[in-house]
């Protein structure tokens, strides 16, 4: 008999960022799912926590939290530190230094992603509202100077439309300095001659957030297939995902949508794999094919403790 259990790791170390914005989303996010994969610890790390982000961590049941940032926040969750134990696995977004330090420890400990700036990419035809669109690449501007807002559409006016509504809302929004940096320096826009060559573009792109504001949005949205995060419909935006709607606002990014997707309970499950054998006579086939391939790869040793798995008879035979 073989098979595989799916168990939760011991103790998980979720990281919220604490920067420009304190965010208890994060802590939500990350804490909470590791609770419900089975995880018997939970360890927060942000810096500077605000009542906010302590909250949150009480709220998810966490067994500590450490007022600690960046790099030295992922090592202290991988390797232990004081009276915070050594985490199994790690996660949460963060800047480049905890991305950085995340890739240091990946193997060491299990990582959800090594996620990058903040992505979001809106798909949009002719019927798209120029004015949702401005709001939420602003929305997703205002995360940092290095966040991505991205524009594929089909129609040519939109383009000027969307422009002129993100002068209109920059205007008097608190975080413009922010946002406007983000815009200038990263945002992009690409006209596609047509819907197909739309979708081929959002697929290339494989961005953390995708959004679909077309006239049937859910006809678009089953042609689509790498993204992090998918938004259907023009009412189902990317901040909805972020707080409350789920399912997971910490998502891969920079491509590689393609090969990961985002934090879940999966992130803290592994599989582990057994074998029993109950029937020594039914089992001779397996050792004599095994003693077959040792002997086959040069490993003398692999054959001998294999045939002391024959039956007497069998082993007789063989010596």
């Amino acid at each position: 008999m073989a098979g595989q259990s799916v168990a939760a790791v011991e103790r998980a170390g979720c990281y919220a960022p604490g920067g420009r914005y304190p965010l208890p989303s994060s802590v939500l996010m990350t804490a909470i799912t590791a609770r419900v994969a089975g995880c018997k610890e939970v360890w927060v790390a942000s810096p500077r926590p605000v009542p906010a982000t302590l909250a949150a961590a009480f709220i998810s049941e966490a067994d500590g939290l450490l007022a600690v940032g960046g790099a030295q926040a992922i090592a202290a969750l991988a390797y232990g530190s004081g009276v915070v134990p050594k985490c199994d696995a790690v996660c949460g977004p963060g800047n480049r230094f905890v991305t950085a330090a995340k890739s240091m420890v990946a193997g060491r400990v299990a990582i959800d992603m090594l996620a990058g700036p903040s992505e979001c990419l809106v798909l949009a035809d002719e019927s798209a509202d120029p004015e949702v669109i401005a709001g939420d690449l602003i929305a997703q501007a205002e995360h940092d100077v290095a966040a991505v807002p991205e524009l594929v559409t089909t129609d040519e006016a939109l383009i000027e439309k969307v422009e002129a509504a993100l002068n209109r809302q920059l205007a008097d929004l608190p975080t413009a300095d922010v946002a406007k940096v983000a815009l200038a320096d990263n945002s992009w826009v690409v006209l596609a001659p047509n819907m197909e060559t739309a979708i081929k573009i959002c697929d290339a792109a494989a961005a953390e957030h995708l959004e679909v504001h077309t006239k049937d949005p859910q006809a678009v949205a089953d042609q689509l297939n790498h993204y992090g995060g998918l938004f259907i419909g023009e009412g189902c935006a990317e901040v909805l995902g972020d707080y409350g709607a789920g399912p997971n606002h910490t998502l891969p990014t920079g491509g590689t949508a393609r090969c990961t997707g985002g934090l879940s309970v999966f992130t803290f499950l592994r599989m582990r794999t057994w074998m029993r054998i109950d029937d020594p006579a039914a089992s001779q086939d397996l050792v004599e094919d095994s003693i077959k391939l040792a002997r086959m790869e040069g490993l003398e040793g692999h054959a001998r403790s294999a045939e002391r798995r024959l039956l007497s008879a069998k082993r007789q035979k063989t010596s």
